[in-house]
């Protein structure tokens, strides 16, 4: 039996595609930007649905990669910013854990980050429901992955200061919860890439769910493979080693404003990855399974200002709850179940991937009942008019957020320690204490109506409080 051209003895397989710090604007279907080169995730937008008002759960890359495993508010584990941030304990089944109990194979692909692990740690991929792994602990690395080395034998040339900055320890690898180092030579989207395809290969006959989480387009997009900067007629830029300057005094020279040709870098790393992309889309096809898999690609936050990515026209970026900071590219393609070219723009979350990918494979809604997620699956196929979700929240401890139908409130710590940090290092603008925008008449929120909805502001800030309290989210 058939629905829409689909085998339903055969339960989907799902291909998720995790980018770092990949901008808003920065997709060459959108026509923001001429020299934007992605004709593979165009592929997906135009073979499937694009959602234009898609938001993760943090504006920064650990609590967001630790929510949207588990499909929950990180915030009811504590997980709030970098110095909070941790897996989810056990108590709260991954997205893995969940596909593994549907009796599919499972494996993760890339950089891991959702706080401070090692080895062995909850935060590893063999530990949290994964079979198969290849992958490099950021946490360990300043949330970094060096794109060309990662090797013991780069780690003891570089030395312990500088490699801990640019992560080029040894990829770790993982069969069952066995684990070992795994030196990779080559480029590391390629890398990722190749081994995510030969997963499929091996597991084409059976149902599988794979997780991507590409290190690109995330800092220092410089380490790229010696002849596309020659195909590109860009010049090499050293990284930083102990002694040839203060690391803080480099990095600034490292990141926008101050980084020549940092635009040019960022893109290529985004085109390859887009080109990486191509050839994971082109193996599934290829096997005949395109019918039968679900993709979804999303980034983790916002675009970094300091990377050279461009939100336009959303304000702010990563770090910050402007929309720049939470609202991120996402497209969802699966043939034959999902309208082919669709653009919706109801509110959904990266925690509504788990829920909504296990009801794509039929599971037993008790599966997923207990998650914050909600299933996205009739939106996305435009059976159900409007999101299941009528408000999001976010909460940073130093800056919260929540948006409510076209409203959307934030409130900031100006002056405390993480605001003049994200000003100073990351040369990041921070909202003001109190901004209210109207997003469906002032998408870029250059408008602050704060002061003209004293009453919209107290009901706005109550839901939120609401919120943490019906979550027990933690101070």
């Amino acid at each position: 039996m058939t629905v829409l051209g689909v085998d339903e003895s055969r339960r989907p397989n799902v291909v998720l595609i995790v980018s770092d710090d990949h901008g808003y604007a920065d997709r060459e279907r959108l026509g923001v930007h001429e020299n934007v080169r992605t004709p593979r995730l165009d592929q997906l937008a135009a073979e499937g649905v694009t959602c234009t008002d898609a938001y993760v759960s943090a504006p920064i890359c650990s609590p967001s990669r630790a929510g949207l495993l588990a499909g929950s508010y990180q915030q009811r584990w504590g997980a709030q910013w970098f110095d909070s941030s941790a897996v989810p304990p056990e108590e709260f089944p991954t997205i893995a854990e969940l596909f593994r109990q549907e009796q599919y194979a499972t494996g993760y692909f890339g950089k891991v980050h959702y706080g401070n692990e090692r080895d062995g740690d909850r935060g590893a991929p063999p530990e949290h429901g994964f079979d198969e792994s290849l992958y490099g602990l950021a946490g360990q690395s300043m949330g970094r992955l060096h794109y060309l080395l990662h090797s013991s034998e780069a780690a003891h040339q570089m030395g312990e200061e500088a490699s801990a900055v640019h992560g080029v320890d040894a990829l770790w690898e993982g069969n069952g919860t066995k684990t070992r180092p795994a030196d990779a030579d080559g480029f590391l989207t390629e890398v990722l890439g190749e081994r995510a395809r030969r997963f499929i290969t091996e597991h084409q006959h059976e149902p599988f769910f794979t997780y991507i989480a590409f290190n690109a387009v995330h800092n220092f997009t410089w380490q790229l493979p010696e002849d596309e900067l020659e195909k590109r007629g860009l010049p090499k830029h050293e990284d930083w080693y102990p002694g040839t300057a203060d690391y803080v005094d480099w990095y600034d020279g490292a990141v926008s404003p101050n980084l020549p040709h940092g635009r040019d870098y960022y893109l290529a790393q985004l085109e390859l990855m887009d080109l990486e992309i191509g050839r994971i889309i082109d193996q599934v096809d290829a096997l005949g399974l395109g019918r039968d898999t679900l993709f979804i690609y999303l980034t983790d936050n916002g675009g970094s200002m300091c990377n050279y990515g461009s939100n336009e026209p959303l304000r702010g970026s990563k770090y910050t709850l402007f929309e720049g900071g939470i609202r991120v590219p996402f497209i969802a393609r699966w043939k034959g179940e999902l309208p082919a070219g669709g653009i919706h723009d109801g509110l959904v979350s990266a925690l509504d991937i788990l829920p909504t990918a296990l009801a794509a494979t039929r599971a037993e809604p008790s599966t997923y009942e207990n998650v914050d997620g909600q299933d996205q699956m009739p939106f996305l196929r435009g059976e159900q008019h409007g999101s299941p979700h009528t408000e999001l929240h976010w909460d940073c401890g130093w800056s919260w957020a929540v948006r409510y139908g076209v409203w959307k409130l934030i409130f900031t710590e100006t002056n405390g320690e993480v605001a003049e940090a994200l000003r100073k290092i990351e040369h990041t603008e921070v909202p003001e204490q109190l901004v209210l925008t109207n997003l469906s008449q002032d998408i870029s929120e250059q408008t602050n109506l704060a002061s003209q909805y004293p009453e919209l502001v107290a009901e706005l800030t109550t839901l939120h409080q609401q919120w943490k309290s019906r979550f027990k989210v933690r101070d």
